[in-house]
């Protein structure tokens, strides 16, 4: 025989075996698909993420970012005059108290953009407001325009007619002269013609109740008229349209003329770069999201894909060792045997991995454009972006891992003797485990799990990169100790679980006996669902502590849900108290389950330290509405509570005691230090008053209910507060922070969905088995036929036999699965602090129920190819 006759033989069989060979596809098709959908996937969480947090860009082209916040109207002048620069705002804004038909709003107000692009901001109705250059002011009314929920609360559409009160300092003339006075100046009102209505999208300024819009010269006049004789503040943030957007060579050569022309900047990038930086520094300077549900779960999903194919096709290709042992009596060498072996395999592979990158392309697909019916909060893209290594990757995949499943299995073909084909069949006996086998597992066991070890330890010291390559493969490797193992041990745990069920009757002690009679057979059934089900349980026990670890650093981060301050100042500039009326108004508004009085303090030091910005409340009121339960715990009277982030701002770090100082006196305190990240210290109420008793309550804070809107409680406190006649500015943190938590909740929603893949690996892999094993049985069962077993009695065994493998299979997939999952989100979200293990209690009961499901239904086919075939044909064939 020469290749090309072995090739055309192959391709022969490829043909005669379709059906016996459609297991072996299906579950490359699988695999491959779960590994192309992990990696798009992982692609889309990434962008949506970034997408999120770049919104408030909306389409420029650079961002120009200052750290100290000293860039002023100037350096915007020299960015727009850069060449190749179409357009330049800058992130500043200014206050306004707006009244109209009995109710008043505090709005933040903000500039045209210069250029749509620069805005995340839509206008859904009129246009954006214009007002001439003139020497007269008051010529006729300035413009506005409103967001959409405070049109509504108004009942104003275009062209209607607002009042608008602030503060002019140094006597512009453009006061009333009949307004009352205000910190440094006077109140003056003025008339707003509402030019139009925009819709904020993105919600990127939800959290302070939407902003409007107003032209850039009157923003300019009013942050100059309430910063009076001193320096307006300055900006952190400019946003850069460039004439040739999208051009690779105009971006470099804009980023170069830019770095001149603003020499403090810090950095100068694109949104996406940008908002990159930004998730690092949430995440401690990693990228969570792709180690976590990128580079970690594809890595995981390859290992998966393995194993599955490997079980299948080692029993496929065993099952033909007549038909190739035939082959070597009509003169095929071992060579060609074993060559022909591999080119089924990889003719396979190939076809069923591209198969495979299509359904998973299409999975994923589908799962955009079923999305927006769900109502995520998160802009999802509308379709994939399929990259070279998202299409590569699995079919390599797919095609190595089709051939590597098949060089043992045409190893042991090619050295079948040509007259083994000339005796009958032998049923397959219970053949011992090999020693050199036990060896393997055990090493590969300890050792993967002491590299899963020394991961976790690497992650948690700062080598989070190495630390999360390492639990990979330590999980990996130590899985597949558990499974080349379990020959020894998984088929005695079966039968012991067995017996508990065999007082069932015979079929239940017949099943009970089955696992015993063939461990291989029994641990190769079992593995196929200890593969899914450990999957499974993985990442949904690793997605639960990762929320929980990402929801206890928000809570560092966002230390209240919601903030309104007075926007009424004394003499000396300290915030007024807040009017009873808007208190009650707060106690009333829907969705806020706790609010408290809070009194904001800048105290000076007796060491001439900087200030220190003090929240004076009470310990058990702060502990009503803190996210931050260690702050509260750790406020009594006589300390200073110290969260980490304020002993930065405030020089504090290392300091045991301090002594503040006031109009009223001073206060020696101990300094309690914590890992919060509030950006004030703590006081109790009884130590102001030593130093300053007669600050006002300036400040409310606020819990807001369990499983509320975030954007709907903001409206709903300005539109309560609009009706007392007094403002407050309000800050919805928890806005922010549900943006964040949108973000893990869709990275969730797509794993959810990988998981439904593996559910199906799991189950294809137990039909498999399970089918091929009873193929095995034929004799068997049809001796136990030929004694009197009813068909009925047949199919219970089968059944009990699929559900008590499927169950001891699932039980461990469970505890490696905890396992492994906490051990990777420790590693990867290391940066944030401690992730504790957090066993979903409901969801392991959900896999639990599937995995037994999933052997009853496994055993139907089977069963019914068993009961079809008479007992005499069975020997006769057999």
């Amino acid at each position: 025989m020469t290749t090309a006759p072995v090739t055309r033989l192959a391709l022969r069989q490829l043909r005669h075996s379709v059906r016996r060979l459609a297991a072996a596809g299906v579950a490359v098709v699988i695999s491959t698909a779960f590994v192309a959908a992990t990696l798009q996937a992982g692609d889309i969480v990434t962008r949506t993420t970034y997408a999120q947090v770049s919104a408030q860009y909306a389409a420029a082209d650079l961002v120009v970012f200052e750290r100290d916040g000293t860039m002023t109207s100037a350096d915007t002048e020299a960015v727009r005059a850069v060449e190749g620069v179409a357009a330049a705002d800058g992130f500043r804004g200014a206050y306004a108290e707006l009244s109209h038909g009995g109710r008043t709003v505090h709005q933040s107000l903000v500039a045209n953009p210069s250029d749509p692009r620069l805005s995340p901001l839509v206008l859904v109705d009129g246009a954006w407001a214009d007002r001439p250059v003139r020497a007269d002011r008051l010529d006729r009314p300035d413009q506005i325009v409103l967001p959409v929920d405070a049109a509504k609360l108004f009942g104003v559409s275009v062209g209607d007619t607002i009042a608008s009160t602030r503060c002019l300092r140094g006597g512009d003339p453009a006061a009333d002269k009949d307004g009352a006075e205000c910190y440094g100046g006077q109140e003056t009102t003025e008339q707003l013609t509402v030019s139009g209505i925009v819709d904020d999208p993105q919600g990127t300024y939800a959290a302070g109740g939407g902003v409007a819009v107003i032209t850039a010269g009157a923003l300019e006049q009013r942050i100059a008229d309430e910063a009076g004789a001193a320096e307006p503040p300055g900006m952190r943030t400019l946003v850069v349209a460039l004439d040739r957007p999208g051009d690779e060579a105009a971006l470099e050569a804009a980023k170069s003329a830019l770095a001149a022309a603003v020499p403090s900047a810090t950095e100068i990038t694109t949104p996406e770069e940008r908002a990159e930086d930004v998730v690092s520094a949430i995440s401690g300077g990693q990228n969570i999201v792709y180690l976590v549900f990128a580079l970690a779960l594809a890595a995981v999903s390859l290992v998966v894909a393995a194993l599955v194919i490997t079980n299948t096709l080692q029993v496929l290709v065993a099952r033909r060792s007549r038909d190739l042992a035939l082959l070597r009596c009509v003169g095929a060498s071992t060579g060609q045997v074993y060559r022909g072996v591999l080119l089924e395999a990889a003719v396979l592979g190939t076809l069923a991995s591209a198969v495979g990158v299509v359904v998973g392309s299409l999975l994923v697909q589908v799962g955009l454009m079923v999305a927006p019916g769900f109502d995520l909060g998160v802009a999802l893209p509308a379709t994939i972006t399929p990259s070279a290594p998202a299409l590569l990757i699995p079919l390599a995949v797919g095609l190595l891992v089709t051939l590597a499943a098949a060089l043992a299995p045409a190893k042991a073909a090619s050295l079948v003797a040509p007259l083994a084909a000339m005796r009958a069949a032998a049923a397959p006996g219970p053949r011992g485990p090999a020693r050199g086998r036990a060896v393997l597992a055990v090493l590969a066991t300890v050792g993967g799990l002491a590299l899963l070890a020394g991961g976790v330890a690497l992650g948690t010291s700062g080598s989070i990169d190495v630390g999360l390559f390492a639990t990979v493969l330590g999980g990996s490797l130590s899985l597949v100790g558990v499974i080349v193992g379990s020959v020894f041990w998984l088929p005695r745990v079966a039968a012991a679980f067995g017996r508990v069920v065999g007082v069932g009757g015979p079929a239940a002690r017949l099943a009970s006996a089955n696992t015993l009679r063939n461990p291989h057979r029994t641990a190769a059934t079992s593995t196929a669902l200890l593969i899914g089900v450990t999957l499974v349980s993985m990442m949904t026990a690793g997605a639960a502590s990762a929320r929980v670890a990402m929801d206890e650093k928000l809570d560092e981060r966002f230390p209240v849900d919601l903030q309104a301050t007075s926007t009424t100042y004394d003499r000396d500039g300290s915030a007024a108290a807040v009017p009873a009326a808007v208190l009650d108004a707060l106690r009333g508004a829907d969705g806020l389950r706790t609010v408290i009085e809070v009194t904001g303090v800048s105290a000076e030091r007796a060491d001439g330290g900087r200030p220190v910005q003090l929240a004076v409340v009470d310990p058990e009121a702060l502990r009503s509405v803190a996210n931050t339960p260690v702050d509260a715990d750790a406020l009594r009277p006589g300390t200073l509570v110290v969260p980490e982030r304020a002993a930065e701002l405030y020089g504090l770090a290392g300091l045991d005691a301090i002594e503040l100082t006031g109009p009223d006196g001073a206060a020696i305190l101990d300094v309690v230090h914590t890992d919060s990240q509030a950006d004030r210290a703590y006081l109790t109420p009884q130590d102001l008053v030593a130093f300053d008793a007669g600050a006002a309550a300036g400040e409310v804070w606020a819990k807001v209910d369990e499983g509320q809107d975030a954007t709907a409680v903001v409206s709903a406190v300005q539109e309560a507060v609009s009706t007392t006649g007094e403002t407050v500015r309000v800050a919805g943190m928890f806005v922010e922070q549900a943006a964040y938590q949108r973000i893990v909740d869709v990275i969730l929603g797509i794993v959810v969905g990988l998981l439904s893949v593996a559910v199906v690996i799991a189950l294809v892999g137990v039909a498999n088995t399970l089918s091929l094993s009873v193929m095995d049985r034929t004799r068997e069962n049809a001796v136990l036929r030929a004694i009197g077993l009813s068909k009925a009695q047949l199919r219970a065994t089968l059944a009990v036999e699929g559900m008590v493998i499927a169950a001891v299979g699932a039980v461990l997939g469970v505890a490696l699965g905890l396992l492994y999952g906490w051990a990777g989100a420790t590693t990867a979200l290391s940066a944030l602090g401690s992730v504790p293990l957090v066993v979903p209690w409901t969801e392991i009961a959900v896999v639990l129920g599937v995995a037994l499901v999933a052997g009853l239904v496994a055993s139907v086919g089977p069963a019914r190819a068993a009961v079809r075939t008479h007992p005499l044909a069975a020997l006769a064939a057999a």
